[in-house]
């Protein structure tokens, strides 16, 4: 995993150069948006509950939830449990801010191993979006855009 700090210093020492004005203005621009990324990370943590149950309720419909013989009821087991797991790294990924933990720790072999199990990626990817939308009026315009590149950073490693 990679951070911000870690990136832009890791580019400047593959070049031998010192942290340039471009550099140390994106450091800047990360440090201060420190306090806003970790209200928006407590906010998901309180409400991590409520925005997958509310993003599985809008994306599964209702009759496979009820599909007799349990099948509905382990998919929506498995759909709760994965999205957890989707708004876990997406967080830490707007901490960090950068994506890369979601290569290493979520999208290496998701798609095959997703493919190999028979799950649908275009109804896991509904169900990412409508976590993206959830999360959004969670948080608000500002962090909510933020939050959002990461989700669809998801989705696209999917697609």
């Amino acid at each position: 995993m990679q951070d911000t700090i870690t990136a832009v210093i890791q580019a400047s020492d593959e070049r031998g150069q010192y942290l340039d004005d471009a550099a140390i203005s994106q450091l800047q621009c990360y440090f201060a948006s420190g306090q806003r990324r970790m209200d928006a990370a407590a906010t998901l943590c309180t409400h991590a509950a409520t925005i997958v149950q509310d993003a599985v309720s809008q994306s599964m419909p209702a009759s496979e939830m009820l599909q007799a013989g349990g099948k509905g009821s382990r998919r929506y087991a498995a759909c709760i449990r994965d999205l957890d797991y989707f708004l876990r790294y997406a967080t830490y990924a707007m901490v960090a801010g950068s994506p890369s933990i979601l290569d290493e720790r979520v999208l290496d072999g998701l798609k095959e191993t997703y493919l190999a199990l028979g799950v649908k990626i275009e109804a896991t990817i509904e169900a990412i979006q409508a976590m993206k939308q959830v999360t959004f009026r969670v948080l608000g315009d500002d962090i909510g855009q933020e939050m959002a590149q990461y989700f669809d950073y998801i989705c696209d490693g999917l697609a």
